[in-house]
């Protein structure tokens, strides 16, 4: 039987660790994940900002690498070989999986359990949107704390999901309207808070200023001035495929060769897959400024979420990664991969479009 999972479902194993279904390319009886929670019986954190404290037992966040190195050493049950890559990467196989949490199940569930001022804020928002938007409760769901009943009417973030490329176009449309009616939901980075403008930035080839640009742009970060909780709440609308558009690239015959670094220059082909995780780029007239080099070059992968839809299709873009050989039966070509790299590496990616946008400081390439 195939492991029917997509990107933000949650798997839980019998100890109670919480994975989420990372992406949508996954061997048949194994999901790619990363690690979120673990319960206190089996983890503990210092970091004050990993308790979640609303169930009888505590759990904790974990952040960073932490739940690849907790797991690593201490649950290596709970990783797998990756074929096409040649390693082993964390993700959870069929049959060690206790339950699936999904996000537009427990949406769902919101209207048959006990009302509360969090869940009502998250239908009364929905609903607004709906409004504007014609999408219907099914396209969305809840993540993180919402998700697994964590969450604290006091700090909770609103964190939704919204299922389909079209439903997601359609919302941006609405979420633009929203914002300029002056009314309860604005643009979070229409406003950036003193903690963005003061945010510990690193990235070496994108400023601070063009992402605080881009991300306003892409509409789906938002802050809900919640008369039900009586504060402001930031909110996200995470886009997911919808089951009709996910295409499993998993192939156990394939493998993902690293040829080396490289920058290149290129002009974005296609960008309907540009929203999701991974968000791709199909490319053309692509030409290598340094680096690795290769004459296939048909696409970019991205991981990172900063470079989720910062370009779109006939935008002249820059992309500094990893230069990747896809080799698959009958054929091969190349791409650029953006993705977790330890070390100060990691800072170096870059997907961004050359012209730089309107009374932004920029971060040149280098």
């Amino acid at each position: 039987m195939v492991l029917r999972v997509r990107d933000r479902d949650a798997p839980v194993t019998q100890e109670g660790i919480i994975f989420r279904v990372y992406g949508y390319d996954h061997p048949p009886t194994a999901c790619v994940c990363d690690v979120e929670y673990a319960p206190e019986t089996i983890y503990r954190s210092q970091n004050p900002r990993a308790v979640r404290d609303r169930l009888p037992i505590l759990y904790y966040k974990f952040y960073g690498d932490e739940g690849l190195r907790f797991v690593m050493e201490k649950y290596p049950q709970y990783t797998f070989f990756h074929e096409p890559l040649q390693r082993r990467m964390v993700g959870v196989g069929e049959g060690k999986i206790s339950e699936v949490r999904r996000p537009d199940h427990r949406f769902q569930l919101f209207f048959s359990e006990e009302p509360d001022r969090m869940t009502d804020a998250v239908v009364n928002l929905v609903e607004m949107v709906m409004e504007v938007s014609g999408l219907k409760y099914s396209d969305f769901g809840v993540f993180g704390s919402l998700l697994h009943d964590f969450y604290n009417e006091h700090f909770s973030d609103i964190d939704l999901v919204v299922y389909g490329r079209r439903n997601l176009l359609d919302l941006v449309e609405a979420l633009e309207c929203l914002y300029e009616e002056g009314g309860p939901l604005t643009n979070e980075f229409s406003h950036p808070t003193d903690a963005l403008i003061n945010k510990n930035w690193r990235f070496k080839n994108y400023s601070l200023q063009e992402y605080l640009f881009y991300e306003k742009q892409k509409m789906i970060y938002a802050v809900y001035d919640s008369p039900e909780l009586g504060r402001r709440v930031k909110v996200e609308f995470e886009p997911v495929r919808d089951w009709s558009e996910i295409k499993n690239e998993y192939d156990p015959k394939a493998r993902i060769v690293c040829k080396g670094w490289t920058m290149i220059e290129a002009t974005v082909a296609g960008d309907e897959d540009s929203y999701f995780t991974p968000a791709i780029y199909l490319l053309e007239d692509v030409k290598t400024i340094s680096g690795a080099k290769a004459d296939d070059v048909v696409r970019a992968v991205t991981y990172v979420e900063e470079f989720k839809m910062v370009a779109k299709k006939g935008d002249r873009v820059f992309v500094e990664g990893m230069l990747e050989e896809v080799q698959i039966p009958k054929r091969s070509f190349h791409q650029v991969t953006l993705s977790y790299i330890p070390g100060e590496k990691y800072y170096k990616q870059v997907l961004k479009p050359v012209a730089p946008p309107p009374n932004v400081k920029v971060s040149r390439r280098g």
